[in-house]
């Protein structure tokens, strides 16, 4: 369980980057967050990373105060994270690698989370000779692989082009189906958060606080893309954020 509550923080300058937010999820559960620039959605990612934690209030993941040393909590940023040097395995390996000083894997977790995503054949290319979807996929297989007690996402599917775009969220959302890792995502597409987050988050413009969390309706539906439930509800939403981000 991730447990936010009265979580404050304020920068150096003085300025507040977030103002009490109070949140829980449920083991396994998602949430995508959506704010305006600049609102402090990816600072609020840092402090559940462990990254920042200068800060007020109560983080808890499964009951204790977030402490990346004892627990595993995976980070997938936009650029996907991948060395350039190293090649596919290498990549995949590397959080096992960085969390426990060596490589604990059997041979077979890795080898059915490469056929899981797609990766068959591709395992001795380098970063440089993926397309941006594959790339992804070798974030994604990395991530699951270290079986993390948190997943973090910062806007990680944005430099993808609208289909491919669409074909890695339907192979995250089936990955995680098999992993059920509690995982909180940042995005600006809407119709990403209706189509990836059980549970939806709207920040208020800085100092970011929490102006709605809407529980969804429609996560795990199929076809969702072509429900017409889908567009009403992203409408919905835009209707709630525009309202919201113009006061």
């Amino acid at each position: 369980m991730i447990a936010i509550k009265d979580l404050t923080m304020t920068y150096g300058t003085g300025d507040s980057a977030l103002n009490n937010i109070n949140l829980e999820m449920a083991d396994g559960e998602t949430c995508a967050i959506i704010g305006p620039s600049g609102c402090g959605k990816s600072t609020l990612l840092k402090i559940l990373a462990g990254i920042i934690t200068d800060f007020c209030g109560i983080v808890e993941i499964n009951g204790q105060p977030v402490m990346p040393k004892k627990q595993t909590i995976g980070f997938i940023p936009q650029n996907y994270g991948l060395l350039p040097w190293k090649n596919v395995h290498e990549n995949i390996l590397l959080g096992i690698k960085l969390k426990h000083s060596q490589n604990d894997d059997d041979g077979n977790s890795i080898a059915q989370m490469i056929q899981l995503l797609g990766l068959a054949g591709l395992e001795a290319r380098y970063p440089g000779e993926l397309s941006g979807g594959q790339q992804q996929r070798v974030a994604l297989a990395r991530a699951f692989l270290l079986k993390p007690d948190l997943l973090l996402m910062d806007e990680p599917f944005s430099a993808l082009d609208a289909l491919t775009r669409e074909e890695i969220q339907q192979v995250f959302l089936h990955v995680w189906g098999q992993h059920s890792v509690s995982t909180i995502l940042v995005t600006h597409q809407m119709e990403e958060a209706v189509y990836l987050g059980q549970k939806i988050v709207i920040l208020s413009a800085a100092p970011g606080t929490i102006s709605k969390i809407v529980d969804n309706p429609l996560f795990g539906v199929d076809d969702i893309r072509n429900n017409k439930d889908f567009f009403q509800l992203c409408v919905k939403l835009r209707k709630m954020i525009k309202e919201d981000w113009s006061r």
